[in-house]
């Protein structure tokens, strides 16, 4: 079967209006809405790296959507489009028809188009997903802005997916298989949030990248971190470790000054967040536990290893 057969049967299908020229060319034409600056994010899933082999097609369609949206969302920018490279070891019929439909299936929840790409063969399957969004001039939320006194929060739960991976039969597993991009918290945040990143190779190893860039330090709350009620039975290091350590749970963690907190607290949220620590003068992550400093050594997922 040829490349573009693969292309027009299953994932050529109507853009939004502003794509002015979608799949079946070179190349995309978008029109830029006015006053708008373009973000743009990509990343790639290796079988066997990034997801279990026997992950079933329809969630490795919806994850790989779902994961770049989360970028965007970290920015505080309305996802729009996406375009995929995929390399495919076989043309299975049965595998194409439930991936593209999971990755429609979350393109179609958060109101996204996909663009174009590329088709290929190669000896591992590989999908590589860049998306598209925008965001008004100057209002980017970026890593760099934390301040000192400003509430650490997350939204939702944290060690949901690497509980899931280790537990492949729990219920925990969807949060692993089908994250779920927080688009809309990340637009709500613009112009209260001082920083932001999506959670993805776990909480402390990524809320390090926002210290390091805004030349701050933290102070972070073990007792406050929302777990999941499978985790709080475990014992204390190995629950710490899949919240602080795990990754994959593609929640938004940002910083906030009390009185920004407050005016979002009066907005109708999607996501429950929990203040999780303080940003402090003193550079470094600090964990307190009970009201006592819990020394802790916790990395997160490593891309090269």
């Amino acid at each position: 079967m040829a490349e573009f057969s693969i292309i027009e049967r299953y994932f050529q299908r109507a853009s939004n209006s502003d794509v002015s020229l979608g799949i079946g060319d070179d190349s995309a034409i978008v029109t830029p809405p006015p006053l708008q600056q373009l973000v743009i994010c990509a990343d790639t899933l290796v079988a066997g790296r990034h997801f279990p082999l026997d992950t079933a097609a329809h969630a490795i369609g919806w994850k790989s959507v779902a994961v770049n949206l989360s970028d965007l969302a970290a920015m505080g920018a309305k996802p729009h489009s996406i375009l995929l490279a995929l390399s495919l070891p076989k043309i299975d019929h049965d595998w194409l028809t439930s991936f593209s439909q999971g990755l429609f299936d979350c393109c179609d929840q958060f109101a996204v188009s996909l663009i174009g790409g590329d088709t290929t063969q190669s000896t591992q399957l590989t999908i590589s997903v860049t998306a598209l969004g925008w965001i008004e001039q100057g209002q980017a939320i970026t890593r760099s802005g934390a301040q000192v006194g400003d509430y650490i929060c997350v939204s939702g739960q944290i060690g949901d997916a690497a509980f899931g991976l280790q537990h492949l039969s729990h219920a925990l597993q969807r949060r692993l298989d089908y994250p779920t991009p927080r688009c809309q918290l990340g637009q709500q945040l613009k112009g209260l949030a001082s920083s932001m990143i999506d959670v993805s190779d776990g909480l402390a190893q990524d809320l390090g990248h926002i210290l390091k860039a805004s030349h701050v330090g933290a102070k972070l709350q073990l007792d406050q971190l929302p777990l999941d009620p499978s985790l709080k039975q475990l014992d204390l290091q190995q629950a710490w470790h899949y919240a602080l350590a795990g990754g994959d749970d593609y929640e938004l963690c940002f910083t906030i000054s009390p009185q920004n907190f407050n005016q979002l607290s009066r907005q109708q949220l999607d996501v429950p967040l929990t203040i999780i620590g303080e940003i402090t003068q003193q550079t470094g992550l600090l964990f307190e536990y009970m009201g006592k400093i819990t020394p802790l050594h916790v990395h997160g997922y490593q891309h090269f290893a």
